[in-house]
């Protein structure tokens, strides 16, 4: 049974810095692209950020670029999105997700697997 289990959400306030956890297990991740995602409360799931089977390429979307950074320690299974400078629009549930491919992807249809997500929230 594959499984992937974020952590590391929380209440910040604006300016504040989390990491999220994505904790694999199950399954061999170690040759697949993942990725970020998150949903806010009656929005539609957006990507956030992705990163290649063995890390050397990585894709942001817009609104994070220079202030997320994606990374993966394949041995430890264990996916990470360093959050800094965040704001009251990044308050949303963050999902990680697992595509077949070893590139980074940015549409969600090309995910296979996904946690359950975790929940951050920026106070203003």
């Amino acid at each position: 049974q594959e499984e992937l289990v974020e952590s590391g959400g929380g209440l910040v306030q604006t300016g504040g810095s989390l990491r999220l956890s994505c904790a694999t297990s199950g399954r061999t991740f170690t040759y697949y692209g993942m990725g970020w995602f998150r949903q806010a409360p009656g929005k539609e799931r957006e990507f956030v950020s992705a990163i290649s089977w063995s890390g050397d390429s990585t894709e942001y979307a817009d609104f994070v670029k220079g202030r997320f950074t994606i990374s993966r320690d394949n041995a430890k299974n264990t996916l990470y999105l360093r959050m800094n400078s965040l704001k009251p629009e990044d308050t949303a549930v963050y999902y990680c997700a697992a595509s077949r491919s070893f590139t980074p992807r940015i549409n969600k249809e090309e995910y296979a697997y996904w946690g359950q997500g975790t929940q951050v929230t920026v106070s203003s």
